[in-house]
């Protein structure tokens, strides 16, 4: 596979190298092509994350949402008991 590359990123690519911050330019590519997949990871976290949040805040709208303190209190409740 061949790739075009635009001045610009050419430049960039030579400045990295020139700098040493990688060793050849399949270095920088493999740490390119990570940080591509850790990003659409946190892409798709970030969608489900978005999901729950509507999801929750339908419940919220129809009433039928559970108060935070009522649970971290029956949460401490059952804390309480297991300690016992």
């Amino acid at each position: 596979m061949q790739i075009a590359l635009k001045p610009e990123q050419e430049n960039f690519i030579r400045k990295k190298l020139k700098d040493g911050k990688y060793q050849n330019v399949d270095n920088l590519l493999n740490f390119a092509f990570q940080l591509v997949e850790e990003y659409e990871i946190k892409q798709q976290k970030l969608i489900e994350l978005q999901k729950k949040i509507a999801e929750g805040t339908e419940q919220i709208r129809r009433c039928d949402a559970v108060d935070g303190e009522l649970v971290f209190q029956q949460f401490q409740d059952k804390l309480a008991q297991i300690a016992i």
